[in-house]
């Protein structure tokens, strides 16, 4: 196997670990609120900032997450072939 490829794969699958544990850590204990009157405006700017925060960061899990994925895929697809390659 590729040291390199096992780094990248590594690397790419330690950050989008990291993001998911993040953007829990975001919404750990938060909860649906709807807000009717204006009394509560310091919770609904609370609100609004981490619902931003996570609209952010989520199209960056998706890219992560699509990488590892990818990553992975061309590691057992490499392991496989040589796998293949070996028996014959």
């Amino acid at each position: 196997m590729n040291p390199l490829l096992l780094s990248i794969w590594a690397a790419l699958t330690i950050s989008f670990l990291a993001l998911l544990v993040y953007r829990g850590q975001l919404t750990r204990y938060e909860e649906d609120q709807l807000f009717l009157n204006d009394s509560n405006t310091h919770e609904r700017e609370l609100q609004t900032n981490l619902v931003r925060r996570i609209e952010k960061l989520q199209p960056i899990v998706r890219v992560v997450g699509g990488a590892a994925g990818l990553a992975t895929a061309c590691a057992v697809g490499i392991y496989v072939w040589d796998a293949w390659k070996s028996i014959q």
